[in-house]
């Protein structure tokens, strides 16, 4: 067994674990090393030939594969090693990563601080529970996005795709584009799950009717599929009798969520958001095993890719100063979801960061909403807050809290609220247009 002693080892070569590595090189790491299980670097990236990458980040408008280029571009001058088609199979919490890949056989990676990176995956037909028959013809709209973009074959000619997420939207527009037919895309939310733009550009552009609050509540056909039935949903998320409908196609694409890689994360004892299904972590992001760190989809279901590359320089960041002793100590403060808040990342901030930097928290609505406050609430006060025209559980929301807005002295622990331990919460309230304040000044 081959043994590498490094300072930052990152597991997944995406658009996270390319940021992340780049990062931690260029701040001081020594030897960084990238691992991915693939044959090449960028991740899901590749199979994204569509364009809208990289708008807020890089002020261009690239596709997947360019936007992805752009960052290997980065890693590979800054240094980092990459190790491809290497599967990891275990991250242990003493950061040692055990590797196998068809060259060298087994691996191991003993690191100063390890970047987990992983991604996600798409919840399938068992992750939703759809009567019927088994036939062929059922795919993820991730698994006919490679099909289509990477492989050439078209999954089939009549389309049904189940869920408004990003990816099913936008192969609704592919699939269109390559002369197939979209029946419908059904969403069993009375919202959309998407990016507003994909709505349109993907949907209302090529004329393809989106069914808010519905189904598929059965798949026809043997051998290949032949059509489904669609019902109304209540406000429980339950069939209505006598709703149903059928819709003849030959092929039902599932866009029904991204579940976080986090099987290695449970390796090491890394405690878990029940909410997001991705790891607690601070504002380094490190997770609550020392010296582990995440970034990415792994830790949250992200709908703009700049975002994922934000989150993975804080943690480039954050692991380059593990390696080198420098991180910040004292206090924390932990963050909790308040009204029409779904959830917060990170999961406790040092109050040391707070007073020196900008500290960015990324949070989904739990609800759409218009002209809105966007608050982080520290023992009862309001401490920032900025305004928002719209809110949409799809998109999501990052307040950027200045240095010096909470301080030691503001994060006692709230003990009118029964709290033994000081929290920051931040809530989405309703607000009129003239009473919005924006960083302490009306909007």
């Amino acid at each position: 067994m081959r043994t590498v002693e490094c300072d930052v080892a990152v597991v997944g070569a995406g658009p996270a674990g390319l940021a992340a590595a780049a990062r931690a090189k260029r701040c001081g790491a020594g030897r960084v090393v990238l691992m991915d299980r693939d044959r090449e670097l960028g991740g899901i990236l590749n199979q994204c030939i569509h364009n809208g990458f990289g708008l807020q980040l890089l002020s261009q408008e690239l596709t997947g594969p360019e936007y992805a280029e752009h960052f290997i571009n980065e890693a590979r001058d800054a240094g980092v090693e990459t190790m491809l088609d290497t599967m990891v199979l275990e991250v242990t919490r003493s950061r040692q990563i055990v590797a196998v890949n068809r060259t060298e056989g087994l691996i191991q990676a003993n690191a100063k601080a390890i970047i987990l990176a992983m991604g996600a995956r798409e919840r399938n037909r068992g992750g939703v529970i759809i009567p019927g028959m088994r036939p062929a013809g059922v795919f993820t709209a991730g698994a006919a996005q490679r099909f289509v973009n990477m492989e050439g074959y078209m999954p089939g000619k009549r389309i049904v795709v189940l869920g408004s997420g990003d990816i099913g939207l936008i192969m609704a527009r592919r699939l269109t584009w390559e002369g197939a037919k979209v029946e419908a895309v059904l969403e069993i939310l009375p919202f959309p799950s998407g990016l507003t733009r994909n709505i349109v550009q993907c949907l209302n552009d090529q004329g393809i009717p989106l069914y808010l609050s519905h189904t598929v509540v059965d798949i026809h056909g043997e051998e290949r599929v032949e059509g489904v039935t669609v019902a109304r949903v209540d406000s429980d998320l339950r069939p209505i009798p006598g709703t149903e409908w059928d819709i003849e196609c030959d092929t039902l694409l599932l866009s029904v969520g991204l579940i976080p890689e986090n099987e290695l994360t449970r390796d090491v004892g890394g405690e878990l958001d029940p909410v997001t299904g991705g790891p607690v972590v601070t504002d380094e992001m490190e997770t609550s095993t020392p010296g582990i760190f995440a970034c990415g989809n792994v830790v949250h279901i992200h709908d703009l890719v700049d975002n994922v590359t934000r989150e993975a320089w804080t943690a480039g960041e954050g692991a380059a100063r593990l390696a080198a002793r420098q991180q910040p100590g004292g206090e924390t403060i932990r963050t909790r979801a308040g009204d029409g808040v779904r959830y917060v990342a990170p999961h406790l901030l040092h109050l040391d960061n707070l007073v020196a930097r900008d500290v960015r928290l990324f949070m989904r609505a739990t609800r759409p909403a218009e002209r809105v406050q966007v608050e982080a609430v520290v023992g009862g006060k309001v401490v920032f807050s900025k305004f928002e025209r719209v809110v949409r559980p799809a998109e999501m929301v990052v307040l950027t809290i200045p240095p010096g807005k909470v301080s030691p002295g503001k994060a006692s622990p709230d003990h009118a609220g029964g709290g033994s331990h000081p929290e920051l919460v931040v809530r989405i309230t309703p607000r009129d247009r003239d009473t919005a304040v924006e960083g302490g000044r009306k909007a």
